[in-house]
Protein backbone atom coordinates (compact mmCIF):
# COMPACT_ATOMS: atom_id res chain seq x y z
CA UNK A 1 0.00 0.00 0.00
CA UNK A 2 0.99 3.57 -0.23
CA UNK A 3 2.08 5.77 1.93
CA UNK A 4 -1.18 7.76 2.62
CA UNK A 5 -3.04 4.70 2.92
CA UNK A 6 -0.40 3.58 5.26
CA UNK A 7 -1.03 6.80 7.35
CA UNK A 8 -4.97 6.48 6.98
CA UNK A 9 -5.00 2.88 8.95
CA UNK A 10 -5.70 2.12 12.49
CA UNK A 11 -3.06 1.45 14.75
CA UNK A 12 -4.91 -0.85 15.63
CA UNK A 13 -7.58 -3.49 15.03
CA UNK A 14 -9.99 -4.88 17.42
CA UNK A 15 -10.99 -8.62 17.12
CA UNK A 16 -13.65 -11.10 17.70
CA UNK A 17 -12.87 -14.56 18.39
CA UNK A 18 -15.96 -17.19 18.26
CA UNK A 19 -15.80 -21.06 18.39
CA UNK A 20 -19.23 -22.97 15.93
CA UNK A 21 -18.83 -26.09 14.10
CA UNK A 22 -15.24 -27.08 14.93
CA UNK A 23 -13.74 -23.90 13.19
CA UNK A 24 -12.67 -21.05 15.05
CA UNK A 25 -13.89 -17.62 13.47
CA UNK A 26 -12.26 -14.29 13.63
CA UNK A 27 -14.13 -11.45 12.94
CA UNK A 28 -14.08 -7.37 12.79
CA UNK A 29 -17.83 -7.91 13.49
CA UNK A 30 -18.01 -6.98 16.83
CA UNK A 31 -21.22 -6.59 17.96
CA UNK A 32 -22.40 -10.17 19.15
CA UNK A 33 -25.80 -9.24 19.59
CA UNK A 34 -26.07 -7.32 15.96
CA UNK A 35 -24.11 -10.77 14.39
CA UNK A 36 -24.84 -13.69 15.97
CA UNK A 37 -22.92 -16.87 15.67
CA UNK A 38 -24.67 -18.56 13.05
CA UNK A 39 -24.44 -15.45 11.13
CA UNK A 40 -20.78 -15.80 10.79
CA UNK A 41 -21.25 -19.38 10.15
CA UNK A 42 -22.92 -18.55 7.12
CA UNK A 43 -20.97 -15.81 6.08
CA UNK A 44 -17.97 -18.34 6.65
CA UNK A 45 -19.71 -21.19 4.09
CA UNK A 46 -20.43 -18.33 1.54
CA UNK A 47 -16.94 -17.04 1.35
CA UNK A 48 -17.05 -20.80 -1.08
CA UNK A 49 -19.50 -18.82 -3.37
CA UNK A 50 -16.15 -16.07 -4.02
CA UNK A 51 -13.94 -18.99 -5.09
CA UNK A 52 -15.72 -20.11 -7.53
CA UNK A 53 -16.60 -16.74 -8.74
CA UNK A 54 -13.24 -16.06 -8.90
CA UNK A 55 -11.72 -19.48 -10.32
CA UNK A 56 -14.83 -19.02 -13.27
CA UNK A 57 -12.94 -15.36 -14.00
CA UNK A 58 -9.63 -16.68 -13.96
CA UNK A 59 -9.79 -20.03 -15.38
CA UNK A 60 -13.24 -20.54 -17.21
CA UNK A 61 -12.86 -17.09 -18.91
CA UNK A 62 -9.33 -17.33 -19.43
CA UNK A 63 -8.43 -14.79 -17.36
CA UNK A 64 -5.35 -16.33 -15.46
CA UNK A 65 -2.57 -15.16 -17.58
CA UNK A 66 -3.29 -11.63 -18.55
CA UNK A 67 -1.58 -10.48 -22.53
CA UNK A 68 -1.45 -6.81 -21.85
CA UNK A 69 2.09 -4.97 -20.81
CA UNK A 70 1.18 -1.55 -19.84
CA UNK A 71 -1.03 -0.58 -16.89
CA UNK A 72 -3.68 0.74 -18.03
CA UNK A 73 -4.30 -1.88 -21.14
CA UNK A 74 -3.91 -4.27 -17.85
CA UNK A 75 -7.07 -2.48 -15.95
CA UNK A 76 -8.60 -2.49 -19.57
CA UNK A 77 -8.16 -6.23 -20.06
CA UNK A 78 -9.28 -6.55 -16.18
CA UNK A 79 -12.59 -4.58 -16.95
CA UNK A 80 -13.69 -6.40 -20.33
CA UNK A 81 -13.55 -9.82 -18.51
CA UNK A 82 -15.74 -8.72 -15.59
CA UNK A 83 -18.06 -7.05 -18.11
CA UNK A 84 -18.60 -10.06 -19.80
CA UNK A 85 -18.26 -12.20 -16.25
CA UNK A 86 -21.64 -10.14 -15.07
CA UNK A 87 -23.29 -10.57 -18.94
CA UNK A 88 -23.04 -13.64 -18.77
CA UNK A 89 -24.46 -13.70 -14.87
CA UNK A 90 -27.12 -11.82 -16.20
CA UNK A 91 -28.40 -14.12 -18.70
CA UNK A 92 -28.03 -16.92 -16.38
CA UNK A 93 -29.99 -14.56 -14.23
CA UNK A 94 -32.91 -14.48 -16.31
CA UNK A 95 -32.89 -18.28 -17.53
CA UNK A 96 -33.13 -19.17 -13.41
CA UNK A 97 -36.51 -16.87 -13.07
CA UNK A 98 -37.68 -18.82 -16.37
CA UNK A 99 -36.47 -22.06 -15.17
CA UNK A 100 -38.19 -21.20 -11.74
CA UNK A 101 -34.41 -22.07 -9.87
CA UNK A 102 -31.81 -20.49 -7.62
CA UNK A 103 -29.00 -18.53 -10.07
CA UNK A 104 -26.13 -20.16 -8.08
CA UNK A 105 -27.93 -23.72 -9.03
CA UNK A 106 -26.55 -22.80 -12.80
CA UNK A 107 -23.58 -24.08 -14.23
CA UNK A 108 -21.45 -20.57 -14.73
CA UNK A 109 -19.17 -22.52 -17.20
CA UNK A 110 -21.73 -24.37 -19.00
CA UNK A 111 -24.02 -21.16 -19.52
CA UNK A 112 -20.78 -19.91 -21.10
CA UNK A 113 -20.68 -22.48 -23.85
CA UNK A 114 -24.12 -22.37 -24.74
CA UNK A 115 -23.71 -18.59 -25.00
CA UNK A 116 -20.22 -18.89 -27.28
CA UNK A 117 -22.79 -21.69 -29.16
CA UNK A 118 -25.73 -19.75 -30.13
CA UNK A 119 -23.67 -16.72 -30.60
CA UNK A 120 -23.93 -16.95 -34.53
CA UNK A 121 -27.13 -18.58 -34.56
CA UNK A 122 -28.77 -15.14 -32.50
CA UNK A 123 -26.54 -13.08 -34.45
CA UNK A 124 -27.93 -13.89 -38.02
CA UNK A 125 -30.99 -15.05 -37.01
CA UNK A 126 -33.73 -12.49 -39.13
CA UNK A 127 -35.81 -10.60 -36.41
CA UNK A 128 -38.98 -12.25 -36.27
CA UNK A 129 -37.17 -15.74 -35.02
CA UNK A 130 -34.55 -13.78 -32.85
CA UNK A 131 -36.68 -13.99 -28.84
CA UNK A 132 -37.99 -17.75 -29.67
CA UNK A 133 -34.00 -18.29 -30.14
CA UNK A 134 -33.03 -16.39 -27.12
CA UNK A 135 -36.06 -18.15 -25.33
CA UNK A 136 -33.55 -21.94 -26.35
CA UNK A 137 -31.03 -20.41 -25.30
CA UNK A 138 -32.21 -19.66 -21.85
CA UNK A 139 -34.38 -22.75 -21.54
CA UNK A 140 -30.86 -24.45 -22.50
CA UNK A 141 -28.72 -22.62 -19.59
CA UNK A 142 -31.68 -23.65 -17.20
CA UNK A 143 -30.83 -27.17 -17.67
CA UNK A 144 -27.64 -26.78 -16.61
CA UNK A 145 -28.33 -27.45 -13.09
CA UNK A 146 -25.43 -27.68 -10.28
CA UNK A 147 -25.88 -30.90 -7.88
CA UNK A 148 -26.52 -29.80 -4.69
CA UNK A 149 -23.39 -30.40 -2.50
CA UNK A 150 -23.60 -29.06 1.41
CA UNK A 151 -20.63 -27.65 2.78
CA UNK A 152 -18.45 -29.03 -0.16
CA UNK A 153 -14.67 -28.21 0.60
CA UNK A 154 -11.61 -28.83 -2.45
CA UNK A 155 -8.26 -29.37 -1.91
CA UNK A 156 -5.95 -26.53 -3.42
CA UNK A 157 -4.21 -29.02 -5.40
CA UNK A 158 -3.37 -29.47 -9.22
CA UNK A 159 -4.79 -32.64 -10.62
CA UNK A 160 -2.45 -32.47 -13.79
CA UNK A 161 0.63 -31.28 -13.82
CA UNK A 162 2.01 -29.54 -16.87
CA UNK A 163 4.86 -30.21 -18.98
CA UNK A 164 8.15 -28.52 -16.99
CA UNK A 165 9.04 -26.11 -18.95
CA UNK A 166 10.92 -23.24 -17.90
CA UNK A 167 9.13 -19.80 -18.30
CA UNK A 168 10.34 -17.24 -21.17
CA UNK A 169 12.41 -14.46 -19.57
CA UNK A 170 13.94 -13.28 -22.63
CA UNK A 171 12.65 -11.60 -26.00
CA UNK A 172 11.82 -14.66 -28.49
CA UNK A 173 14.78 -13.62 -30.40
CA UNK A 174 17.52 -13.51 -28.36
CA UNK A 175 16.31 -17.22 -26.90
CA UNK A 176 15.96 -18.22 -30.45
CA UNK A 177 19.81 -16.92 -31.29
CA UNK A 178 20.79 -18.94 -28.51
CA UNK A 179 20.02 -21.79 -29.20
CA UNK A 180 21.26 -21.18 -33.28
CA UNK A 181 25.13 -20.53 -31.77
CA UNK A 182 24.44 -23.80 -29.48
CA UNK A 183 23.45 -25.59 -32.94
CA UNK A 184 26.27 -24.08 -34.71
CA UNK A 185 29.16 -26.14 -33.48
CA UNK A 186 27.01 -29.39 -34.58
CA UNK A 187 26.34 -28.26 -37.70
CA UNK A 188 29.88 -27.68 -38.90
CA UNK A 189 30.98 -30.88 -36.96
CA UNK A 190 28.57 -32.86 -39.58
CA UNK A 191 30.01 -31.14 -42.56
Amino acid sequence: MDAATYVAMPPSLMLRETRVGGLVLVTTLLDAGQVGVLDLLELYHARWQIELDLRAIKSVMQMDVLRCKRPEMVRKEIAVHLLAYNLVRAVMAQAAFLGHVLPRQLSFKAALQLIRAFEENLRHAPKVRQSIRRAYLLAGIAQVRLPHRPHRVEPRVLKRRTQQHPLMTHPRHVLKAALLQQRLPLVQALR
